[in-house]
């Protein structure tokens, strides 16, 4: 590959784009702002936010994620400021550049945006300098950044992911050394491994449920939302009161007022959980073969749009900087050239900037009809809404701003021809179009991150009216579980739906256990394999913290479908005429035999005892906690996912999963329960960073405090944000 090339396939990945930064000004001086709020902290540390406009509420609010999460809040806005480099050295630049263009179109659409949304991002930055004002001992040397709105609102700004261009370039430059990726979700040990439980992959997901009226001993609707990801992914529990203006309580996202944000307010909520929509078409452009960096399109020659971006890096007592280059089109960026053709990334979310402005308007709807026509904008681009309201509604959407092509689909490993502007897509399928449930028969809607085909059993969605771009239908163990759990004709109270969302079951086990008891009984086994599978045969399929069994089968699992895709190792595959009863059986006995055997040593090495108890070896340890859970991998078929480390000492520690979870009822005042695992500070000398560990352990929810009566008989202290040290 020539040297030229090189640098462009560099700078595909690096940066799709590249953008000059923008002068800023400094936000106002914010103790004004200060006198218009008042936080109160209740039994958790929980900051309710009481505000007289959006302005000082958003002030509060980064005000406490400062006090609760410290430099980490600052930093993000740094991030997106493109400004890591200018801090902390070459090492943080990559991520500058790419930044500095999502800032550039934050300061040039922010006009655009309706006053209450920059009135939120405003007050944010003027909080975030206030505390950066007062404890400038937690800061680098000399940081005072001076945070705009601008800096906000560029992390609600949306850039085409170099994951599509990663995989295009893959097939081009097969010869090329690829940078060693995360090896697919089988759960496989690493190479030469002999322990049977390396660190489990993160199961990134979440959960969601709704009940109609017709299915709560009530009679009114409830919502549970319950996200999976990492410890460290920051939700940050509040309630937000601007009178006549926004109550809303729920989770927001550590460094940002916005981000993906889920909760209630007095007639509505909504959960999201991830989906993972096409949003990219890769187009393949020819060349102009009589002028440099142009191409011909609608019959006309066009130039490549050129552009450089610099970002400075901190050396020594000195700054130094880089420049980078891209190269666009008026379809996107150009991400390789080659064989007389400019292949270009068209990317449904590139430039996107008012995801913030969609999730105020849907925190502040008050009807199904208001929040759907926030949901129009479009601006969220992505991820399944779960929602129930006051009225009784429930309805669930698979969201996505979706290409509607005008040829058939391709995937990111290959392009299509594009001549002229009636060969690319130009507009989104209809939000109305998605599929979508309202108020189905059952009374529920669920969404545990599958295709939306099966949200509800009783109302399956038609594959066959969805455009060829959209995921074909599929039904993972874990959301056969959350089926198992509420597709049922049981009348639920809250606390009905805490107790199911806290159910230990290994549906797996469910599948293959009985098939695998048979095989080792008819394989002559050793008396110590006999044993094993005698006590195996008596475990109840659960990892609750006393269940004995689950940790030899999960290690013996893992090590049957070793080197495998584990869909590829069950006797009957999963299939769309038994959606929840599939897959199950063993396709290779004589290989489970022969793990089983294997797993029986292996965990009697590590843990003394083939049938150690499931929480003698898996803890959650928070802070000074360090206490029993239950709870498995989605890909084991539990509802109650959690991800697990080996620790030192041979016990594994929960670093993701249920972290945060919430559910409320909407009676005529909502009534809520909520949890967050690693409390709502991560400094260690905070008394609110591992309070919530045992209870979340136990799978315990604390009660909200929701009303001015609750939050002032649990308030434990009570302060205007800023006004003083």
């Amino acid at each position: 590959m020539s040297s030229k090339n090189r640098i462009r396939r560099a700078v595909s990945l690096a940066v799709l784009f590249a953008a000059p930064a923008v002068a800023q000004t400094p936000a106002a001086a914010p103790p004004a702002l200060a006198s218009q709020v008042e936080v109160l902290r209740t039994t958790h540390g929980v900051p309710h936010i009481r505000a007289q406009n959006l302005k000082a509420a958003a002030y509060a609010l980064a005000y406490v994620q400062l006090e609760d999460y410290g430099p980490r809040v600052a930093y993000a806005l740094v991030r997106s400021q493109g400004q890591m480099g200018r801090w902390f050295g070459h090492d943080s630049i990559d991520g500058d550049f790419p930044a500095r263009l999502a800032h550039d179109v934050a300061v040039r659409q922010y006009a655009t945006l309706d006053q209450d949304t920059r009135d939120v991002y405003e007050g944010f930055a003027a909080g975030a300098n206030r505390y950066v004002e007062l404890h400038p001992e937690e800061f680098v040397a000399g940081f005072n950044p001076q945070f705009t709105a601008f800096d906000v609102a560029a992390k609600d700004v949306e850039l085409p992911s170099p994951t599509a261009a990663r995989r295009f370039l893959a097939r081009m430059e097969p010869e090329q050394p690829r940078r060693a990726r995360r090896p697919a979700p089988s759960n496989e040990p690493p190479e030469g491994a002999s322990s049977g439980f390396p660190d489990d992959l993160p199961d990134y997901g979440s959960n969601a449920w709704a009940f109609a009226p017709s299915r709560t001993k009530s009679g009114r609707a409830i919502l549970m939302r319950n996200p999976h990801l990492s410890w460290d992914a920051g939700y940050y529990e509040a309630q937000i009161t601007v009178p006549n203006v926004l109550e809303w309580y729920g989770d927001f996202r550590i460094g940002g007022p916005f981000s993906v944000v889920g909760g209630f307010n007095h007639d509505l909520g909504f959960a999201t959980t991830n989906n993972a929509p096409d949003l990219n078409a890769i187009y393949a452009l020819d060349v102009d073969s009589t002028k440099a960096d142009a191409y011909y399109f609608d019959g006309t020659s066009h130039p490549l749009e050129h552009q450089l971006v610099t970002a400075e890096y901190k050396n020594g007592p000195g700054l130094a900087s880089e420049t980078r280059e891209m190269w666009r089109t008026s379809l996107g960026p150009v991400i390789y050239r080659g064989g007389g053709k400019i292949y270009v990334l068209k990317a449904a979310n590139d430039g996107e900037y008012r995801a913030g402005e969609q999730f105020l308007r849907m925190m502040r709807a008050k009807s199904l009809a208001e929040w759907k026509e926030a949901m129009r904008m479009r601006a969220r681009v992505n991820s399944n809404f779960t929602y129930a309201d006051r009225a009784g509604h429930i309805f669930y959407v698979w969201n996505a701003s979706i290409p509607s092509l005008p040829h058939p689909s391709a995937d990111d490993s290959a392009a299509v021809p594009a001549h002229a502007s009636a060969d690319v897509w130009t507009r989104y399928v209809p939000w109305d179009s998605l599929p979508q449930v309202l108020d189905p028969k059952g009374g529920y809607v669920q969404n545990s991150n599958d295709p939306p085909y099966l949200t509800n059993l009783h109302q399956p969605l038609d594959r066959a009216r969805y455009p060829e771009n959209f995921p074909d239908p599929k039904l993972g163990l874990r959301t056969q579980m959350s089926l198992q759990l509420i597709d049922t004709d049981r009348k639920l109270s809250l606390e009905d739906v805490i107790a199911l969302k806290h159910s230990y079951h290994m549906l797996l086990a469910d599948r293959v256990k009985s098939d695998l008891i048979a095989a080792v009984r008819a394989s002559n086994p050793a008396p110590n394999v006999a044993q094993a599978a005698d006590a195996l045969a008596k475990w109840d399929n659960t990892v609750a913290p006393t269940s004995k069994g689950g940790v030899l089968f999960e290690i013996w699992w893992r090590h049957y479908i070793q080197g495998t895709p584990a869909d590829s190792m069950f006797a009957q595959p999963w299939t769309i005429t038994a959606p929840a009863a599939t897959p199950r059986g063993l396709k290779d006995p004589a290989r489970a035999v022969a793990a089983f055997s294997w797993a029986v040593d292996e965990t009697t090495r590590r843990f003394g005892a083939a049938d150690v108890a499931w929480g003698d070896v898996h803890r959650v340890r928070v802070g000074s906690v360090d206490v029993p859970v239950g709870g498995c991998n989605g890909d084991l078929g539990c509802f109650r996912v959690l991800w697990f480390r080996n620790e030192p000492d041979g016990k594994r520690a929960a670093q993701g999963g249920d972290g945060w979870i919430l559910a409320v009822e909407f009676t005529d005042t909502p009534r809520a329960y909520s949890i967050l695992a690693y409390g709502e500070s991560d400094r260690a000398d905070s008394p609110f960073h591992d309070d919530q560990a045992t209870m979340f352990a136990h799978g315990e929810l604390k009660k909200v405090d929701l009303t001015p009566r609750d939050v002032e008989a649990h308030t434990i202290r009570r302060y205007r944000p800023g006004l003083i040290r």
